[in-house]
């Protein structure tokens, strides 16, 4: 099972800094979007634990789309990076079980 700080793994290993990560609903899609604001900002919002459980909400909901390894796989590939005003927009394919996926929490 994935966990917050994993995920946090992840970000440093790739880009040196624990961005923020949002889930979006967008056309009937989903997509993980690496946000350009990051922990280690003094002006981020949320404290280290905050942050924590912030991901490990979205590792919860990576898990149970069965999306774990698209996201990792897709960090690992890409050579786009998150910078003011662009987030690094990750598609999720849910296939057929996208209908069961409402989101209302994000």
């Amino acid at each position: 099972m994935m966990t917050g700080r994993d995920l946090q793994q992840i970000l440093l290993q790739k880009w040196g800094r624990s961005y923020d990560i949002q889930v979006r609903r967008t056309q009937g899609k989903f997509f993980v979007q690496i946000m350009w604001k990051y922990l280690e900002q003094l002006s981020f919002p949320l404290s280290e634990a905050e942050y924590l459980e912030h991901l490990d909400q979205v590792a919860t909901y990576l898990a149970g789309w069965g999306a774990i390894e698209q996201v990792q796989s897709y960090i690992a590939k890409t050579r786009e990076r998150p910078r003011q005003g662009k987030a690094v927009s990750i598609p999720i394919d849910l296939g057929d079980r996208a209908s069961e996926w409402l989101l209302e929490d994000f």
